[in-house]
């Protein structure tokens, strides 16, 4: 399949009974995205511990998000619409993604960030802000929304879905329309519906195929809006493949996901299950919050980047990853084998919003070197 490409899509047998599968398939991901042994320090004897690396589906595009919108994508397109609207934080490992695959098919994107601070203008165009320190010092996710020339709206970070955001996507969907003469897609908040729970169902149909997977007792993943860990479910229940699935949350409560979890499930025709069977939310390690990590996490994420290479985000990844560790020593009753899987659902983009500046102050004064002589020696190494 040629990339930017749209194909028609025909599931995997196993997910054939589902119903409103998804008509259309863009490739936008670079796939399959590699699974190994990680040998992650702290790690408790008796445990194997192997890595699925899906922080590998792209450039910009990296992280889960963008299978998802391999399929939403593709119904846009199928659709006739000329741009896309979604909606996240202002640092949205979604939005950019969305944002920069619009922009590789030829759609507008139009995105509707949740912030701390209100600007003067309501639509931002490219680079031209004004006044937004956060943006020009420490952009992060949003330098490739702007520079793919995204219109952003700020809104309210408290902004509650269904009582503000819906309406306001509502209102610009039909502005939108209004003057270019073309429908805009509403992309769900973290492409989590139906269309975008079968970018993990081919993800579970990819891993079927990997050496190694047969090996694997559990399967552990962050867990925001739900989508990616929701389209493993639903391919480990019908394959009866029998893993024990565990999504640590980062944002919301075990009865918000399993809510909309379960919505989705009848939609697409699984009645015979609940959410609650399928898997196992652990809500426990949310600390302060959403987007809210103390100076330890940040050591923590430096420890893994320095003894294994790879970067994990403090947002998603991270706290699952330390989540997962935490319940390994603590609660090892609730992992059903010895072999487990961690998802890496990328999100590295994120740690670049001046959020780890602390702990890098403190790390570069060990590490940096001064060498101004080439005749004197070097210094010693701690």
């Amino acid at each position: 399949m040629e990339f930017h490409k749209v194909s028609d899509y025909h599931p995997p047998e196993f997910a054939s009974s589902l119903a409103f599968a998804p008509r259309k398939r863009v490739k936008l991901a670079t796939l399959p995205t590699p699974l190994h042994k990680w040998n992650l320090p702290g790690v408790p004897d008796g445990f194997q511990l192997y890595i699925k690396r899906d922080d590998l589906t792209g450039n910009f595009l990296s992280g889960n998000k963008i299978r998802k919108l391999e399929f939403l994508l593709a119904d846009a397109l199928d659709k006739g619409c000329g741009s896309v609207i979604t909606c996240g934080r202002f640092q949205s490992n979604h939005c950019r993604t969305t944002a920069v695959a619009a922009k590789e098919l030829g759609l507008d994107c139009h995105l509707l960030l949740r912030s701390k601070t209100m600007h003067t203008h309501c639509i931002v165009q490219t680079v031209s802000v004004k006044g937004t320190k956060e943006l020009t010092t420490n952009p992060g996710n949003l330098l490739p929304s702007i520079f793919c020339g995204s219109q952003l709206y700020f809104v309210p970070v408290d902004s509650d879905y269904e009582l503000d955001i819906r309406e306001r996507e509502e209102k610009l969907a039909k502005s939108i329309e209004h003057s270019t003469g073309k429908p805009a897609y509403r992309v769900p908040m973290g492409g989590t519906d139906s269309t975008g729970t079968f970018g993990y169902i081919e993800a579970w149909n990819e891993l079927m195929s990997q050496d190694g997977f047969d090996k694997i007792d559990d399967i552990f993943v962050a867990t925001g809006s739900g989508g990616a860990l929701l389209g493993l479910c639903i391919g480990n229940y019908l394959t009866g493949q029998k893993i024990k699935l565990h999504g640590v949350s980062v944002s919301f409560d075990k009865d918000y996901y399993h809510n909309h979890a379960n919505v989705i499930l009848r939609e697409l025709n699984v009645t015979e299950k609940r959410s609650e069977d399928l898997v196992d939310i652990i809500d426990e390690h949310l600390g302060g919050g959403y987007r809210k990590s103390t100076l330890d996490d940040y050591y923590f994420l430096q420890e893994v980047a320095s003894s294994t290479g790879i970067f994990c985000d403090p947002v998603y990844t991270g706290k699952a990853l330390k989540g997962m560790l935490a319940e390994m020593k603590t609660n090892p009753s609730r992992f059903q084998g010895k072999n487990v899987m961690f998802i890496d659902t990328g999100g590295t983009l994120g740690m670049y919003d001046g959020s780890l500046q602390t702990c890098l102050d403190g790390t570069f004064t060990k590490l940096a070197h001064t060498w101004e002589d080439p005749s004197d020696d070097p210094q010693p190494i701690n």
